[in-house]
């Protein structure tokens, strides 16, 4: 049920691509029927006025979340531990986001995949699900569990391209998969990601001919580049055709190399690797029966490795302003317009243009945090 429809105005809008003064979005039910000057909005509509100098600005997408509210989702694969995740990074302007399951077994995925399906009935911030792992390397597992990481097995392509009308997206490790098997997955539709990985710049190389477009939490996790090994990250800041997502804390990379990525040929995106801490009240918790911990914006094991991050999606834009000097324009869309293009969603999300779904947020321009958001409308 969609109510009537009305307008959000504001000082500013930006739209995605560009940054517009005393404009208003109208929402006809899920969707954006115009954006239009502010006194040009139709009489007998209802408008919501903004506080003065907030702005307005198309809903955060997050690739990357593995729980939130006290949730993970390893651990409660669950339409309803979807919800509480979702609610917990909606506070912070993420208006649709990929659940995220890390290295686990087949039961889990199954579970997971299931939990997806059945929460994108009423749950339109959920777009598909993101299977980081199992197909990773051991020599780079991070916080995974390297007994539960294999090559791809019989029943695992007809799991990973089973999720039908949603986003599957699929890190692995190009050496640990044979030859053809991200074709045969990005030709049935799923989306594919470097990540956890010790593969050299061909095989990087030779991933993305199959159809490998992205990469998963840049820098973290995956064999270093040097002067005569390139590597996965070179072969990353070189295609103009790939994205690479960032996880700006200001812990996982340090603030020149996230410079040094920005100025790549490809699209950076923000991701938050967020864990169950972010949105919740918990400074700890459990993965694969190990104790985490959250503590001064680390998350990480006892014995200081990192697991996932405590960041919201509007902190990681703040620190793309404060740490990197990037335009607040810019850094708002690696938030939004860039990780719908990753997602080939460009044309439906993350942007405030006729025909794009009604997610939006208001925000403070000069703190940079969310005062309100709105997801297909409500």
């Amino acid at each position: 049920m969609t109510g009537p429809a009305f307008a959000i105005a504001a000082d500013a809008v930006f739209d995605g691509t560009a940054l517009r003064e005393h404009c208003a979005v109208i929402v006809d039910g899920t969707h954006i029927s115009a954006v239009v000057r502010r006194d040009a909005v139709p009489g007998g509509l209802a408008v919501e006025n903004l506080p003065e100098g907030a702005w307005l600005a198309p809903g955060f997408i997050d690739l990357q979340v593995n729980g939130g509210g006290d949730v993970l989702f390893n651990d409660d694969p669950t339409p309803e531990g979807i919800a509480a995740i979702v609610a917990a990074h909606r506070r912070f302007g993420t208006t649709s986001m990929l659940p995220t399951l890390i290295t686990d077994t087949e039961q889990k995925m199954r579970a997971a995949r299931d939990a997806v399906a059945a929460a994108m009935r009423d749950q339109p911030g959920v777009l598909g699900v993101h299977f980081e792992g199992p197909f990773l390397s051991p020599e780079k597992c991070g916080v995974h569990d390297p007994s539960l990481m294999h090559s791809p097995r019989e029943g695992d392509l007809e799991l990973l391209t089973s999720l039908n009308g949603a986003v599957t997206l699929v890190t692995l490790a190009p050496e640990r998969v044979s030859e053809g098997f991200i074709r045969t997955l990005t030709q049935a539709g799923v989306r594919v990601a470097l990540g956890h990985s010790m593969a050299t710049y061909e095989q990087a190389t030779a991933a993305i001919a199959e159809g490998l477009t992205g990469f998963t939490h840049l820098f973290n996790a995956m064999r270093p580049m040097s002067a005569r090994d390139p590597g996965p990250i070179a072969a990353a800041l070189e295609c103009a055709d790939c994205w690479y997502g960032l996880i700006a804390d200001g812990i996982h990379v340090a603030p020149a190399m996230l410079r040094l990525a920005l100025r790549g040929a490809g699209t950076p995106v923000l991701v938050t690797d967020a864990m169950p801490p972010v949105g919740g009240a918990g400074k700890s918790f459990s993965l694969y029966g190990r104790n985490i911990f959250a503590k001064d914006g680390r998350v990480e094991t006892k014995d200081g490795t990192l697991a996932g991050s405590g960041i919201d999606m509007a902190t990681a834009v703040r620190n793309c302003v404060k740490l990197l000097d990037v335009p607040l324009t810019d850094a708002l869309a690696m938030a939004s317009r860039a990780p719908a293009k990753a997602l080939g969603l460009e044309n439906k999300l993350g942007r405030l243009a006729t025909g794009y779904r009604a997610d939006l947020i208001a925000l403070d321009p000069l703190s940079v945090t969310v005062l309100k958001t709105w997801v297909a409308g409500q």
